[in-house]
């Protein structure tokens, strides 16, 4: 009988270890947040934005920028099984403002779509027309990388990227990896290290995205049943650095 492939995302993946050790990381070029009054990040889930880009929150929260979440989906697939989603939903969008107050960012804006978790895949025009309603009038607008191997995250990607193209999101807009450091490996060309920036984090902001990862209980233990967590320790070691890395999208 032929085996059934392993999603990247289960397979066994690269050590915080190896990426710290690549010179790579450090060498890409470091991008400045000065004078960015605008910050909208979208997210597939509750945490996306957190893992992904929660340090930049923090700085630009200190900064006084207007932030604007775009929570797509509640997360409620997060627990197979699960006999209450919808308090599982409930649960992971308190976590999410508890994160956000630990980032001092308890005022940002967060928008609801409630778009069904696992479900993303196949509504590219539905979120395209979305990300460019909501993210239109910001600076800077984030979003997970559209080859992240999680079809939530590509399909939140390809919507920022192609609302960004139709000129319906003028500001900037770069792209953060999350699952992609499990799975890839230090100067790994499947990833778009060409183009990438860092965004250095001071020791503050550091230490309020590590608070703020913290609070996602749901995803950081054991899943009924036997299953581990969503966010092992060993993921989580990947969004514990002094940078947060960025791939900018260039209009064509």
């Amino acid at each position: 009988m032929t085996a059934l492939p392993v999603s990247p995302i289960d397979a066994p993946g690269t050590s915080e270890a190896a990426w710290r050790a690549w010179a790579g990381l450090g060498r890409l070029p470091e991008r400045s947040l000065a004078g960015c009054a605008s910050l909208v990040v979208l997210a597939a889930h509750p945490d996306d934005e957190v893992l992904g880009a929660g340090g930049i929150i923090a700085l630009l929260a200190a900064a006084g920028a207007r932030i604007r979440l775009v929570a797509v989906t509640d997360g409620e697939a997060s627990h197979p099984g699960c006999a209450d989603p919808g308090g599982l939903a409930r649960r992971r969008a308190a976590e999410r403002a508890a994160a956000l107050e630990a980032l001092g960012a308890a005022s940002a804006e967060v928008i609801r779509l409630r778009l069904p978790d696992a479900g993303l895949a196949g509504r590219d025009a539905e979120l395209a027309a979305a990300a460019g309603e909501l993210a239109a009038g910001f600076a800077l607008c984030l979003a997970p990388w559209e080859r992240d191997a999680h079809a939530d995250h590509e399909a939140v990607g390809r919507a920022a990227r192609q609302a960004h193209a139709a000129g319906q999101a003028p500001g900037v807009l770069a792209h953060f990896p999350v699952w992609a450091w499990h799975w890839a490996r230090p100067a790994d060309p499947r990833l778009p290290f060409d183009r990438a920036v860092r965004v250095r984090l001071p020791a503050a902001a550091a230490a309020r995205k590590r608070a703020a990862i913290g609070c996602f209980a749901s995803q950081l233990e054991s899943r009924p049943g036997g299953r581990g967590p969503v966010l092992a320790r060993s993921f989580v070691a990947h969004f514990t650095r002094r940078d947060e890395v960025l791939f900018p999208v260039h209009r064509s």
